[in-house]
This record gives structure tokens, sequence and C-alpha cells, in this order.
């Protein structure tokens, strides 16, 4: 698995990331013999371990450290269940391997919840920041998973220490997972042991570069281990000298924290099935976690430390439990050895529970998670005990130790401390706060039109999710009793369509007084629509807040959120409908005026003895650019028999309207065209008028009829503005539908703390 690959310094693009460290090697290489020459000071390195199973993966790096003096100087701490009788006083074997401990910490609290470990966390960082500034280490090595590690990784974290962690981003279940993960955010380097590992980190945004593929330390002792001829005495003082090779078994269970209750009931199972099953079985105590109390306790209720098959132990030394391992007929439990080293040997291993989900395993492991019965886990030793498999290198090739002395020799310490993350580009989210992540904000829009009513549900970015539309009624009464109606069914599909509905906006025509949500006067399209309060009927039943507004206005926040103009201070909106309306953004801010009525400009009047409006008025623009002026013309020109052209037909039925003069100056009737040209000069008019008012840096032109006027509106622009206005932009508005978009918007801005 760990084969070693030349390195040519050109081809980076085609490299595994994980040798991306040799390359930092090679180079590094000629700067470390000058730095020897000039004898560099020593990498200091502190060991930190907490337990008799990181201590197993620890070792072997601490020995690699100390047989280098010249490189690295080597200190040792030792906490967590090491300093415990009970566990063992697996301290004791650290002094054995002749390591100097320049600091013991005892940091567990004793009990048999979740609390103690809490408190040990909280005690360990309590006492650890005097001990790590006492020795100030360039690095501190930090191992797995252990609520240990986690305080010692957020100690060094906050004492700007660099941290180095082993084997992280494996998988294995339980809160084991969220600790190794923590830990790995706290790291600033990384040595794991799989290629899945490696890609879980990457994954995590950690900095390819600082990520070592070594494989476990572990195994640089198990290939070799494996291999000596002293182990039958190994199992025998174990086991009794009755006891022969692959005839024993090797059983493992640690609690699982965030199932103790299942766990404990598993390990009694898996005690019964032993019992059952008649081997001789060495049973190793659990871990310090929380509910190993109570899994002592069945343990001692069965009558295990009596028992002739068994031999119950606190701690049996690396070395010897690796032979162990190696030679037994079967191992059993939820330990990741048996997952991870036991495949090594070839050991034949049963796991049980969820403790090691999401581990990498050989086809030596045989998977019992759902471990409720006493026969399902017997079965399991049926077929398991006696087996052999081909050894597995998953986790390592036996140089994983020379990997990370080497890794740890390329480490710049004068590189900034602080951690960089390699974040991965994401789609941006439409989302503005955390609550709202699984929903998509929305708003429904309302609008009110001479002909139709039409409602929508309409997304964050101006999507229109859903579409209601039905015929206008001509009563108030009527009128609002459907708009109530149409809401309520938008806003109950809305559930099912995965949006968040903020508010409701209302877009009408008219002046309307959007500070009380009144319509004060409305047009002739709209029959009793005149000093109505819209709001309050709408809010009351909607339970919603609702926001009012002409259409012409909506159409530029419209525009001004969606639209043309977006990031633009100052634009005008003109609609050209079956009225002409519009808007007027001002330094980014809607004008209403001291009564509601800014922006009323179809009625701009561009001449004296022009047609009568349908405000009264003569002359106004609407009287001479709207639809229904288009209209009047058309039929007028029909009825003198002068504005059909060849291939053009007018059933009985069929209503006269601006499409059918539009069509016939489209073939050449000089008379349509010479009323468009007129419309398209009155209109033009107007908006030079507005450029010499208001001075925008731009204008919109929407609805049905704006390409149509777009050309005419340039050319007057050209010949009739003052020269400081002449190059302000004329556009055509891109949007299907500037009033509903408007009247989201309205509620989107609002209720997403943006200016409204």
């Amino acid at each position: 698995m760990m084969q070693g690959h030349a390195i040519n310094p050109h081809s980076v693009q085609v490299r595994n990331i994980h040798e991306l460290y040799y390359l930092r090697t090679q180079k590094a290489q000629p700067k470390m013999e000058q730095s020897e020459k000039r004898l560099k000071k020593q990498l200091r390195v502190c060991v930190a371990t907490c337990n008799r199973a990181d201590y197993s993966k620890l070792a072997p790096i601490m020995f690699g450290i100390k047989s280098h003096p010249e490189i690295f100087d080597l200190e040792v701490v030792v906490l967590g269940s090491h300093l415990i009788d009970d566990y063992g006083n697996t301290f004791r074997m650290i002094e054995q391997d002749e390591f100097d401990i320049g600091s013991k910490l005892h940091t567990i609290v004793r009990g048999e919840d979740e609390a103690a470990m809490v408190e040990s966390v909280g005690l360990a960082l309590v006492k650890l920041p005097d001990v790590l500034q006492r020795l100030a280490p360039d690095i501190l090595l930090v191992h797995g998973d252990r609520f240990d590690a986690l305080a010692l990784a957020t100690a060094a974290a906050l004492m700007n220490i660099r941290i180095l962690h082993l084997e992280g981003g494996e998988v294995s279940g339980t809160i084991d997972d969220s600790i190794r993960h923590a830990i790995s955010k706290l790291a600033h380097y990384h040595a794991v042991c799989t290629r899945s590992a490696e890609r879980h980190l990457i994954s995590m945004c950690e900095d390819h570069s600082r990520i070592l593929l070594a494989g476990c330390p572990s195994y640089d002792k198990l290939l070799s281990a494996h291999q000596r001829d002293y182990y039958i005495d190994i199992i025998k003082s174990w086991l009794g000298d009755a006891v022969k090779e692959q005839d024993y078994i090797v059983a493992l269970q640690h609690p699982v924290t965030t199932d103790i209750k299942n766990s404990i009931k598993i390990y009694e199972l898996m005690l019964d099935a032993l019992i059952s099953f008649n081997k001789k079985t060495l049973v190793l105590f659990p871990n310090i976690d929380a509910g190993s109390k109570e899994m002592v306790r069945v343990m001692r209720r069965k009558g295990i430390e009596q028992h002739p098959n068994f031999r119950a132990v606190k701690h049996v030394p690396f070395d010897q439990f690796i032979q162990l391992v190696a030679h037994a007929g079967c191992m059993i439990g939820n330990s990741s050895c048996g997952v991870r080293e036991a495949g090594a040997f070839g050991t034949p291993v049963i796991n049980l529970g969820t403790r090691q989900t999401g581990r990498e395993t050989g086809e030596n492991v045989l998977h019992v998670r759902d471990a409720d019965t006493h026969n399902k886990i017997y079965h399991a030793l049926e077929l398991q005990f006696g087996k052999r498999y081909p050894c597995s290198k998953i986790y390592g090739d036996g140089n994983a130790v020379q990997r990370i002395l080497k890794f740890m020799q390329t480490i710049d310490l004068s590189e900034p401390l602080q951690k960089k993350f390699c974040f991965p580009s994401v789609k941006e989210c439409i989302s503005q706060d955390i609550d709202h992540i699984l929903e998509t904000q929305s708003a429904l829009a309302v609008d009110l039109g001479g002909t139709n009513l039409r409602v929508a549900i309409i997304s964050m970015k101006g999507k229109v999710v859903k579409k209601y539309i039905q015929l206008n009624p001509k009563t108030f009464e009527e009128r609002i009793e459907l708009i109530l109606t149409m809401c309520k069914q938008a806003m109950a599909d809305a559930v099912h369509l995965n949006c968040r509905i903020l508010g409701v906006g209302v877009s009408t025509g008219g002046r309307v007084n959007p500070q009380d949500g009144i319509v004060l006067h409305s047009t002739k399209l709209i029959n009793e629509w005149s000093s109505v309060d819209i709001r309050t009927p709408l809010s009351s039943a909607l339970h919603l807040p609702v926001w009012v507004d002409n259409d012409g206005n909506c159409a530029a926040l419209a525009e001004r959120k969606f639209g043309h103009g977006k990031g633009i201070e100052n634009f005008v909106t003109i609609i050209t409908g079956t009225g002409i309306g519009g808007g007027i953004i001002q330094h980014n801010e809607l004008i209403h005026g001291s009564t509601f009525c800014a922006a009323e400009l179809g009625h701009i009047v561009v001449s004296l003895e022009g047609p009568e409006c349908m405000c009264g008025s003569h002359g106004c623009i609407e009287a001479y650019s709207s639809g229904l002026a288009l209209q009047r013309e058309a039929k007028r020109l029909h009825d003198e028999d002068l504005l059909l052209m060849e291939g053009m037909t007018v059933n009985n039925k069929e209503q006269v309207n601006a499409i059918h003069l539009i069509d016939a100056a489209c073939l050449g009737n000089s008379k349509a065209e010479s009323v468009l040209h007129t419309a398209g000069t009155a209109l033009g008019l107007g908006i030079v008028n507005i450029l010499h008012m208001i001075n925008p840096s731009l204008v919109i032109l929407s609805g049905v009829l704006a390409a149509h006027y777009e050309n005419p509106v340039r050319q007057v622009i050209s010949q009739r503005a003052l020269l400081s206005a002449q190059d302000t932009k004329v556009m055509v508005s891109e949007l299907e539908d500037p009033a509903l978009l408007g009247a989201a918007s309205m509620v989107l801005d609002y209720t997403t703390r943006r200016t409204y």
C-alpha cells in the first residue's frame, strides 16, 4: 500500500496529494543539510499520551524521535487513565520503555456517566496550560479521538502551539467521530492511516499540503512481531499451559457513550455467548468511558473472573497483546484493534454493535451491528472461530514512523501559525437567515389589474414559483374575498413547494398611500376601488405583514431589485400598457411625493390642444401613447376603412385593438405609421421633460408596447434633449411580470432588513 514513489518536480499535476509532502521533503533537504552544519536548534516535540491504546500508536514514534537526539528533543506528558490503578497504572510501561515522563497529570474525574467525562476534560484544561507553558514545545503530537486528546488539542491551539494529529479523518460512529473531527479542525498538521481518511480531511477543508498519508505507526511493530517465535510463551503466561495457538478468544468491548444502555446489553449477551461457546477467553477490562463501571459489574455478576475458561485482565503490554491477537482463534468486541491491527495478521474478528461503524475493514471482520440476541453472537463465533484470512495492509505497510519523522522535519516554524482552510466553491445561498436554510424565502405578490387578478409565489431571486390568475370581480366585497381565497391557496401550496412566505405585496392602479396601505383614488378600470384600506383585511386574515403601492412604483422597484436598475442610483421606469405609468428611483429610494402622486408620468402634458385623457385633461402622454389611445385610433381608422392591409382580417366578434394598428404599420399602412410616430414622439417628449427635471442616468421602458417605442424615444431624446442629457441610456425591460416582482420586492427587501 505505501510503496515509495520517485519524485519528478515537473509532474506535480499527476502526483497524488499525499505525495506533496515528499516534494516538500526534497526541497527542504538542502536547507536541512545547511542547517545541520550550523548546528540547528533541535525540534522540541511533546508527545502526550492518555491511555494504553494511544500509547501503542505513539510509542513507535517516540522511539523514532528518541533515536535522533541531534534533530529532536522529546518531552513526554502522561495523563488520563494511564494514572488510574483500576486500569493498570499503565504509565509504568512507558517508564519500562525508558522514556522520561516530564509531567504526570491526574485528569480523570471518577464517575460512571457522561458528566464525569465532561468534568475530566475541564480538569485537564485547568492543568495543561502550566505544563505546556513550561515545556514550550514546537510541536504537540496528539492521537485519535479520546476526550483527553480533545482537551490537549484545545489547550495547545489556544496557546499557539503547533499540533500534529495522528489518525484523523477516520469514521467510526458514536461520539468519537465528533471528537476526532473537532481535533482535526484544531490541528495544524495531520498524519493519516488510509487514503479514505486523507480524502475525508480534504473534504473537511484541511490544507492538502499539511496532510501526510503515513499509515498506522503501530503497524511498524505489528508486521515484524508476527514472525517472532516466542508467542507460545506469551499465550501460556496469560491463558495457561494447555492453551494452543488459534484455540482461544480475545474479547475487548467498550461502552458506546451515545447509547450506553444498549452497549451494556450487548456486552452481557457477548459474555453469555462466550460462556456457551466454551473456549478459553482472555477478557480485557473496558476503557474509562461512561458506562464502563456498569460493564465491569456485569462481568463480575456473571463470575467471569472466577470462571475456568476466562482470564480477565486490566492491561496487557502492547508487545504481548499483539502476539495474543495475532495467534488467536478469534477476536470479539468493538475495539478498534479488531478492525485495524487484527487485519495485519488475518485474525478472524467479530465486531459487535455500532462503535466502529464506518471504519475501513479487511475481509477478516464479520459485523454483527444489531447484536440483540445470544444466538446471533454465538452463530458468529461458530462462523469465525479458527479461520485464517489473508493479511490486510489497509492501515499501513510498516514505514509510518519514518514518514512521520521526515514530515516533522519539513515543518517550517517560521510560517504563520494561523491555519488556512481550503473551502470548495459553493452555490450562492439565497437564504439570509440560519432559520431558513431548509426553506426558500418567498413573498406573495398580488397584481390588481383592470381585467385580471393575479397572485404569485415569488422567491428571493425573483423566480415566479407558482402563479394564479382569475378575472377581476366588479365589486369591492367580491374582490377582497377573491384575493383572500387565492392567497390562502398559495400559502397552502407554498408549504409543499418548500417556500416560506414572509409577507404580501399588492400592486394596484391609481394613487396609493403606501404608509397606511390605502388606495386613495383608483383608475376608471377598477370600479369601487377608492379610499380602500387593503392592508387591514389582508393582514388580519392571512396573519402576515402587507405592503401596497401603485403599479408604476412597483415596476420601478422590480427593476431596482431584479432588472436593469440593479445597482443604479438614479433611474426612471416607464410602463407602456393599457395606460402609461412609471416610477422614479432617486438616490436608491423610490419617490412617492407629498400626496403620493409622484411619477404619474402618463399625465405629463405634451400638447395644449391634444386629445382628451381619462384623467379629464388634454394632451397627456397617456392620451397619445397608451394602449387605450392606440386602440381608439385603430377603431377610427377601421371605421374609415383605412386600417386593414392585404392579409389582415378582423372578424365581427373580434374587437379592434392596438395590435391591429401595429400590424398594419408593419405592413406599410402610412396612416397607422403616422399614429405610432405621433405616439412615440409624445412619449419621447414626456421623457425629455423627465430628463430635464430629475436627470436620471437610465430610462427603462416596460410593458407590452416598450419594444415599439424604444427607437422613437431615443430619436426624440437625441433631437430635443439638452446636450448634457442626450447620452442617457434607454433600455427595454427584460422582466416578464414587473408588477408582481415589484410587489414581491417590497416584502423581500423589508423583511430581510434592506432599505425600503
